[in-house]
């Protein structure tokens, strides 16, 4: 059987002893149902695994020992930034999950003129938690050991004029270059737009702004499908995707 792997946001040493957080303790002694003596695995974001025991449990608490650290590091060397427009529904889940599990190093959501989805206030700061929490749960899954960031959600223009943004490829389907015909660094940032792409007044923004166009083939693909077949792309031909 497979040892669970579960993230913990404090910092991690060999031999110390530490409590699980609320939503960890609750996955592991309610859903999983493990108690005292099981084995987990823990991580904390920096590019190690600690191998742990529950030396106490109940229904909302969850105590453990750290038995031993060890460098894990399962991230790809291709650094890829997804700007994703914002979907509707559980679209946009579904492809923070996947990019996670494709090696995406960090995530912005975008409003644009066509993500048809109204959040502001309190409501866009429990989306941007929920987003972290699919994120946190897809590196459990998917054995990384560093957390990508969900960044605030900003607007396009935002985002373009960030003066710190790096190479950027935006997935237009009438751009005249496929993404394998381009060349990348190993840090670049990669724009994707919601349903319905980007406005024409939009991509004529990104060009202006140094954008790098590319197609990902004759077939117009939906923004869950572009965005995870780019990244896929991208570490089979530049990263560790084989």
């Amino acid at each position: 059987m497979r040892i669970p792997r579960i993230y913990h946001s404090a910092a991690l040493t060999s031999g110390m002893h530490t409590e699980l957080h609320p939503d960890a303790a609750n996955h592991v002694a309610r859903v999983l149902r493990l108690s005292e003596g099981a084995e987990l695995e823990l991580f904390c974001g920096d590019d190690h695994a600690y191998q742990a025991v529950i030396t106490q449990a109940s229904k909302k608490h969850v105590q453990v020992k750290i038995i031993e650290a060890t460098a894990a590091s399962t991230e790809s060397p291709l650094q890829i930034h997804l700007a994703q427009g914002i979907s509707r529904g559980d679209r946009m889940d579904f492809t923070l999950q996947k990019s996670v599990e494709l090696g995406v190093a960090s995530i912005t959501p975008l409003f644009t003129e066509r993500c048809g989805v109204k959040l502001q206030g309190e409501r866009l700061q429990k989306k941007i938690q929920q987003w972290q929490k699919i994120v946190i749960s897809a590196c459990e899954q998917s054995g990384r050991n560093k957390v990508p960031e969900v960044r605030p959600a900003i607007s396009l223009q935002d985002y373009l004029s960030n003066p710190e943004r790096p190479l950027t490829l935006t997935l237009e389907p009438s751009a005249a270059h496929s993404l394998k015909t381009v060349s990348v660094a190993q840090q670049l940032s990669l724009l994707v737009g919601p349903e319905g792409g980007f406005s024409p007044h939009e991509v004529e923004a990104t060009h202006q702004q140094g954008c790098t166009p590319v197609h990902l083939g004759p077939r117009v693909l939906r923004t869950e499908t572009a965005a995870l077949t780019a990244l896929a792309a991208l570490q089979a031909n530049h990263g560790d995707l084989i």
